[in-house]
């Protein structure tokens, strides 16, 4: 569900990505674009140390303090998500609105889009005062199993 304010278009690529910088005015460095890379390739939520040690693995140029400060710098400009959990941040490459569901038995957390049915959010606005202009919620639960 979109606001009323003007919203540039959903990143969709690493392409929209690429641009969405450049748009901004952000130096495309090549660290930056590692990251970017990265993250749209593994299409996986990722701490900014497993993202240090993945781009090590494969051989590019980054130190520590480059991942945290561009890992920082994108999310500050909703190019890539950032959530916040218990045990420390994750980076994601969807970074519009959107629900997530956690799957309790590998930790991984996929990304959906889902449109809630109007009335359901007419109805929290009646019980809350709040008119809704966007959502995310979080599904857990356990991976299902295969009948065979």
């Amino acid at each position: 569900m979109q606001s009323e304010a003007p919203i540039s278009k959903p990143i969709r690529s690493l392409d929209d990505a690429i641009e969405r910088c450049q748009i901004l005015g952000m130096r495309l460095s090549r660290q930056r674009r590692f990251i970017l890379e990265l993250l749209w390739h593994d299409q996986e939520h990722l701490s900014a140390r497993e993202i240090y040690d993945r781009l090590n693995r494969q051989g590019k140029d980054i130190g520590h303090t480059s991942v945290y400060q561009n890992l920082e710098a994108l999310s500050e400009q909703g190019i890539i998500e950032c959530i916040e959990r218990s045990d420390g941040r994750l980076y994601g490459n969807v970074s519009d609105a959107h629900s997530h569901v956690n799957c309790i038995d590998t930790n991984q957390i996929l990304d959906i889009h889902i449109d809630l049915p109007e009335d359901l959010i007419r109805q929290v606005e009646a019980q809350t005062g709040i008119r809704i202009t966007e959502y995310h919620i979080d599904f857990y639960g356990y991976r299902a199993e295969q009948n065979t």
